[in-house]
């Protein structure tokens, strides 16, 4: 029988939460047929069977946060991919199925920031000889932090280890409205912190007057458009930059990174190649990623290489706000409630449409001038006709 573990999907994350399982309990897989989809750093990602043969255990529900090397599945294996596996040597299968009875390992353990020495796994220590524990390090320590009584938990790993996910349900059940925070949400933590802690925020205030538009403007096309035309007009704010190295790279095509909310939690879909969409494009664009993240089916390739943001958080609600800047990049733009305001023109008082608009930029990377000019040319294109 084989063990298989959660691999590395890449970009050293630590965890995924599993959204959909493909297969049961006695079902036949093939050798890369899709097992189950899990989503990590708000991308969601389908995880193929390493073997042939029937399933025989299965590790994990839909919605557990799991690390890096956490037991999936347990597969017999058939005759056939038996015979192809006959090369394995006694000492490599020893040490896969010691691979597979570790189960969490060090990126677990690396993300909890645990010194392995001051926990134990198995039967030692234990208070409870009658019904040892076993637990994973990280569990642990988990379970100290969430106030979940490690005793009343039964482990879903091999021989009964109690992994991160058990805990993380024992606290689902013992704290009534307490929400452990999972997928896009958990991600989004990690993200607006860095950004607290390592960004020179500024934050910058404008109104584009929508007296000349003409009827059934698409307001996300016209704001892509103009985004477009002032990263062209002044670039620093369409750039990258590094703090480690002091190094600010300016590019030359603009990779939109569009804000979606969605009851999974906040996703960022990149429009590459902002410049060369047509309005219908840049609708039909937004429309299918919209119903992708509706339906969890989005990429990570899809959330990745942003060069600056938008948020269209005026279509909610609120009219001005401190949008929250992404690193490397150095800018992003918030659009807010479209609001009616009077106005004098020509000595006659008329009312008149405004869209408030909120800037906020590293002031390390690029200068107030930079940051103004940049907002009077997304004005100014704002402010035409049509485009």
């Amino acid at each position: 029988m084989k063990s298989f573990n959660l691999p590395d999907l890449g970009e050293g994350l630590a965890e995924s939460e599993i959204v959909q399982w493909h297969v049961n309990i006695g079902d036949y897989v093939e050798v890369d047929q899709v097992v189950l989809t899990v989503e990590t750093a708000k991308a969601t990602v389908e995880v193929p069977a390493p073997y042939s043969g029937t399933i025989v255990n299965r590790y994990g529900e839909a919605g557990d946060v799991i690390g890096i090397g956490s037991l999936l599945l347990e597969i017999e294996e058939s005759t056939a991919s038996v015979a192809k596996t006959k090369t394995v040597t006694t000492k490599e299968a020893t040490q896969q199925r010691s691979d597979a009875a570790t189960v969490v390992g060090t990126v677990a353990q690396e993300s909890h920031d645990i010194n392995v020495d001051e926990f134990w796994v198995g039967n030692t220590h234990q208070e409870n000889k009658e019904h040892p524990l076993s637990a994973m390090p990280s569990a642990r320590l988990l379970a100290q932090k969430l106030g979940v009584d490690l005793n009343a938990i039964k482990g879903s790993g091999p021989d009964g280890v109690i992994l991160d996910s058990d805990v993380y349900n024992a606290c689902d059940k013992q704290l009534p409205g307490t929400e452990v925070l999972k997928g896009a949400r958990r991600t989004m933590v990690g993200a607006m912190a860095e950004s607290h802690h390592n960004i020179a925020a500024v934050t910058i205030t404008e109104e584009a007057s929508l007296a000349h538009w003409l009827p059934e403007q698409d307001i996300t096309c016209r704001l892509v458009q103009a985004i477009v035309d002032a990263c062209q007009r002044e670039p620093a704010l369409n750039a990258w930059f590094d703090a480690e190295t002091m190094t600010r790279c300016l590019h030359h095509t603009v990779n939109i990174g569009i804000a979606v909310d969605s009851k999974h939690g906040l996703y960022v879909p990149v429009l590459r190649h902002a410049d060369e969409f047509s309005s219908k494009g840049i609708r039909q664009w937004v429309d299918k990623t919209v119903a992708g993240i509706r339906e969890r089916k989005i990429g990570r390739e899809q959330l990745q290489h942003a060069t600056i943001t938008l948020s269209n958080f005026g279509a909610i609600a609120g009219i001005y706000a401190t949008p929250v800047v992404t690193p490397p990049q150095v800018a992003i733009i918030g659009a807010g409630r479209i609001i009616e305001k009077l106005v004098l023109d020509n000595g006659s008082v008329k009312a008149v449409k405004v869209l408030p608009l909120s800037m906020t930029f590293d002031h390390r990377a690029c200068t107030g001038g930079e940051a103004a000019r940049f907002v009077k040319a997304l004005v100014c294109h704002l402010q035409q006709p049509s485009v």
